[in-house]
């Protein structure tokens, strides 16, 4: 193989600014001789992001949004400047959609799940591919007798069957000559980019389902950093977002983006300040406001939300194209370069999780090292060289068991043996599963990659794992996944 990205991916010479901005918006990485492939993690933020946020409040004073006092009344200007910010960076009408801000992506999910009207007639499907903030939602179910139904992966390249969706979504037959569609309502939920793998579900999934009578949460936490989402073109009842793995600052931001109709469904178990027109005392009663603040409990994060409209600002002048463009490219020579990583001896150094190309993907790639005697190198044991060797990466399950047991391959049979298990560690578990380890290595690309970032890291791969035969002898216990 060439060394040279371009020969592979011309493409990428098309990207060459943020080349310059890697040498003076993110300079630090270098000033810091870091390596930095954790972007499905977080995003890093440009230089101009935290002195917009500096200059903002030095030159005014902000209050509390609830009153109409002059700094109460600058924080809510800007708060609503970064709704209407949001909606336009999802090219999403105010008329069809509203932005509901809440602390990152988990409690935008946890807001609907507490919300939704699950009923015993009622379905919760989602697909095997999802955050935990996601499968999380089954328990607000099942204490409504809502069964939930998981779709499962192809253990091959981790991606889901359109026919698999459909199936899960509608009702088995139950006369020959009779099969029920909008009949059986409920939620569908699946990530529109997998947090594991890097996988992009097929967003015409959302009109699939919504044509059988469901409503669609879509998670774009994933999503987002590298791509553009267009509500004007899909229409999902419910959208997820974290800001910080967009564009890195402010961490403790996220949206709800929810369709009026959808969140006209929602009926909240819980009023707080701010989520009222008014509660009473000698008898119990309230009355929520109307729209998104009905869902905001107690008072915003008024001095960061303005950051949410900075950090848009910013990737839209960068360009999104820009970034997905790089990003593709630099996944896909990474990936290149990993497939060819051999032992001295031939056998490969690699095991890869999920696809093995750049079609339909993200900057997100799962796999293990495998040593010199053709086990899985301990990713306890990754994480520590690779942090010795200044790269930051991710180790570990991501927060995401469905792809996991299905990418090594966990059968149902040995996950119900763990149900009679209340105590123990995640190290019990994964001796009683039979699993070589407690998880992958997860690098991921954003806005500030390069092709330096993949050849220090390849670099690091041979010099490290190459001919070498590891043992997990010393590691400090896993404090779980």
């Amino acid at each position: 193989m060439s060394s040279n990205i371009t020969d592979t991916y011309p493409e990428y010479s098309r990207t060459a600014k943020l080349d310059t901005l890697r040498a003076t918006q993110y300079g630090y990485l270098d000033e810091q001789d870091h390596i930095y492939l954790d972007y499905t993690g977080a995003g890093l933020a440009a230089r101009t992001q935290f002195q917009a946020h500096r200059s903002r409040l030095d030159g005014a004073t902000f209050g509390n949004p609830h009153s109409e006092n002059p700094t109460s009344r600058s924080a809510t200007d800007l708060v609503e400047l970064a709704r209407r910010r949001v909606l336009t960076h999802l090219n999403a009408s105010p008329e069809d959609y509203q932005v509901i801000f809440t602390a990152n992506a988990t409690g935008a999910a946890k807001l609907v799940g507490e919300a939704y009207p699950f009923t015993k007639k009622t379905k919760l499907v989602l697909t095997a591919d999802n955050h935990n903030s996601l499968n999380g939602l089954r328990e607000y179910a099942r204490q409504r007798g809502t069964k939930a139904k998981y779709i499962p992966m192809r253990p091959k390249d981790l991606r889901i069957d359109t026919e698999a969706v459909v199936k899960s979504l509608t009702r088995p037959r139950t006369w020959p000559w009779r099969r029920s569609s909008k009949a059986q309502k409920g939620l569908f939920v699946y990530p529109a980019q997998s947090n594991f793998s890097g996988v992009r579900h097929p967003l015409s999934w959302i009109k699939l389902a919504q044509d059988l009578g469901y409503d669609v949460l879509l998670d774009a936490a994933a999503y987002l950093p590298t791509s553009a989402l267009d509500l004007s073109t899909v229409n999902p009842s419910f959208v997820i977002v974290s800001w910080y793995k967009v564009f890195g600052f402010p961490t403790g931001v996220g949206c709800l983006v929810a369709r009026r109709d959808a969140l006209a469904k929602l009926a909240r178990p819980y009023f707080a300040g701010g989520t009222v027109t008014a509660a009473t005392v000698a008898v119990p009663w309230h009355m929520l406001v109307s729209g998104e603040a009905a869902f905001e409990d107690g008072t915003v994060n008024y001095l960061s939300i303005p950051d949410v409209h900075v950090g848009l600002d910013w990737v839209s002048a960068v360009g999104m194209d820009t970034i997905a463009t790089r990003v593709r490219c630099l996944t896909g020579w990474f990936i290149d370069r990993l497939l060819e990583l051999r032992h001295s001896d031939g056998t490969r150094m690699i095991v890869m999780y999920g696809p093995v190309d750049t079609e339909s993907r993200g900057g997100t790639v799962a796999f293990n090292f495998l040593d010199a005697e053709g086990k899985v190198v301990d990713e306890r044991l990754v994480a520590q060289e690779s942090s010795q060797a200044h790269i930051s990466l991710r180790t570990g399950c991501f927060c995401n068991p469905g792809a996991g047991e299905t990418a090594f391959g966990i059968a149902a049979g040995t996950l119900r043996r763990l149900t009679s298990h209340k105590d123990g560690t995640f190290d019990d578990f994964l001796r009683i599963a039979h699993l070589p380890t407690g998880g992958a290595i997860r690098v991921s690309f954003g806005v500030a990659s390069t092709c330096k970032d993949v050849d220090y890291f390849i670099s690091f791969a041979l010099k490290t794992y190459k001919d070498r035969i590891t043992t997990s002898d010393g590691l400090k216990p896993r404090p779980g996944c």
